[in-house]
Parts: structure tokens; C-alpha cells; sequence
């Protein structure tokens, strides 16, 4: 067997003393200056071509965790970490390797195996250290594609310790996973940050045959939200869709205010306080 061979069956992983044992030095060293295996780290081989965040985490023999995790889960980050994060087991001194930034934790044999920490321990880290917004977007996520249930993710958090332990409780008690997207987390984050209330995600709106959904919709005050990405219409047949649903939730009597990507992260308080003042007018029956 070759020495890319016995990588390949081995999990793209191997040290320097198994593939000597099982091909020899001088097949090593030959295999190396083909090109045909990496040095990811002192005794430590991968085939080259490998995920840059999993064979930085093989260099340390840590496993991927945090807002790196959340990546390889497909969890939606408003900016991908500069650096991989990584855990490595608890008083392990850290061996020399790529630029990452280390943790130190328990991992489970299933975590060791894969290379990755588990969905529900991936939210909860990053409910840890991510701004209370960028967390319920995570936390949302992974609800909504029911990679965990949120009994399991309130229990997690309870019994987390350490910093960061407070945000990552409120994310879990306030994680829906009725969300659809990034964006339209970030703004219901918002309006909860700031003590606007009463919005749901994904409120269904029915008036005779017509049927919507809109983004986050106060039904007291019959007020939706829709959180714009920045993207064009795709036709004019989807703009004029676009402005007959518009049209029509307007006439089944709902205040319908759309919010840019740029507004929403940045003019957070100018959003708020349009939200804010729209339901107040609604509910009180008065205007500016």
C-alpha cells in the first residue's frame, strides 16, 4: 500500500510512526516531496487539499468547536472566523501548529471521531461568545433545521458554567426555530434587546383567499416586518408578485414595513424606533 493509500484509509490522518510501520521512512520522505501528502504538523501527516480549519485542527489533535463548528454544521455567521477555533482536552499543553484559537473542555468520543463538536454543544458555545444577535441567529438555525429540539438547548444551557454563561441562557429560552433566516433573527434580536414586544416569527396573515407569511408580524397591532436581503427581483413577474403580496396585505389591513440589511446592523436604533412608533400608532390610533 502506498503512502497516500494508507492516509486515505485511515481518515486522511496518520503520524509519522504509523506510516512508517506501515510503508517505510525512505516511502514518507518520497511522498512528501511529490506532493502527495502535507507536514500538518510536527509527526503528524494529511492528504493535501484538506478542509484548512479541520487539518489545523488535526495538527493540534483538537476538535473543531465554536463559531468554526458552526460552519462545518451550516450555521449561518454574519463574519467567518479570521482563525479556527479548536478544543483541546482540559491542562493539555497546546503543541506548536497553525494560528487558531484554543480552548480547553471536554470532548466526547463522538466529537474525537469526527472532528467536530456536536450541534447542540456548537450552539451553546456560541451563545457563549458571540453578541446576543448573532447567537439567536445560530440558535434559530439549528432549530429550524431540527438539529437539536429546544428542550434539549435550555437544559444545555443550564447547566453550562463559566463566561458567557448568562447570554447563552437567554438565547436558549428565546430561540424559535419558526425563523427563516439570518437576517430576520437579527431583527427580532434587536426588537428584544430593546424591549419592543409582542412580534412573532413567520406570522401567517389570511384575508378570504389571500395567504402570507411575513417575517415577524405584531398581531395586536396587525404591524410585519419583512427583513430585506440585498438581492434583485428575479423577474418582473417575481416584482409584480412582490408588490401584489405588498398590496394585498396592506388591504387586509396590515402596516407592512421592510427593513434593509444595511438598516437593520447598521442603523439598528433608527429601525427601532420606526418599529416602535408604528405599533404605538397602531394601538393607540394615534400619528405623528
Amino acid at each position: 500500500m502506498c503512502v497516500a493509500d494508507f492516509l486515505r484509509h485511515n481518515g486522511g490522518r496518520a503520524t509519522a510512526a504509523e506510516l512508517v510501520a506501515a510503508t517505510s521512512k525512505k516511502a514518507v520522505a518520497s511522498a512528501v516531496r511529490r506532493g502527495e501528502i502535507t507536514r500538518a504538523a510536527r509527526g503528524l501527516y494529511v492528504l493535501p487539499g484538506a478542509a484548512t480549519d479541520h487539518t489545523t485542527a488535526l495538527a493540534y489533535h483538537g476538535v473543531l468547536s465554536h463559531v468554526s463548528a458552526a460552519r462545518v454544521w451550516g450555521l449561518p455567521l454574519l463574519v467567518p472566523p479570521e482563525k479556527p477555533h479548536i478544543i483541546l482536552p482540559a491542562h493539555r499543553r497546546p503543541r506548536p501548529g497553525p494560528p487558531a484559537v484554543l480552548h480547553w473542555s471536554h470532548t466526547t468520543a463522538d466529537e474525537r471521531r469526527t472532528g467536530v463538536t456536536s450541534a447542540l454543544r456548537t450552539v451553546c458555545d456560541c451563545a457563549r461568545i458571540l453578541p446576543f444577535g448573532e447567537a439567536l441567529a445560530v440558535a434559530d438555525a439549528a432549530l429550524a433545521r431540527r438539529l437539536l429540539l429546544p428542550d434539549e438547548l435550555v437544559a444545555a444551557a443550564r447547566t453550562l458554567r463559566g463566561p458567557g454563561c448568562p447570554n447563552a441562557r437567554r438565547v436558549a429560552a428565546l430561540a424559535d426555530g419558526r425563523a427563516d433566516s439570518f437576517l430576520e433573527s437579527m431583527l427580532r434580536a434587536l426588537l428584544i434587546s430593546a424591549g419592543v414586544d409582542g412580534f412573532e416569527p413567520q406570522v401567517l396573515v389570511s384575508c378570504g383567499a389571500f395567504r402570507a407569511r411575513v417575517d415577524l408580524g405584531h398581531r395586536p397591532a396587525r404591524v410585519a416586518l419583512e427583513a430585506e436581503a440585498f438581492e434583485f427581483h428575479g423577474s418582473p413577474n417575481a416584482f409584480a408578485a412582490d408588490c401584489r403580496r405588498y398590496d394585498e396585505l396592506v388591504t387586509a389591513g396590515w402596516l407592512v414595513l421592510r427593513f434593509t440589511y444595511q438598516q437593520i446592523l447598521g442603523d439598528p436604533q433608527w429601525v427601532v424606533a420606526t418599529v416602535r412608533e408604528a405599533v404605538r400608532a397602531r394601538t393607540t390610533g394615534g400619528v405623528c
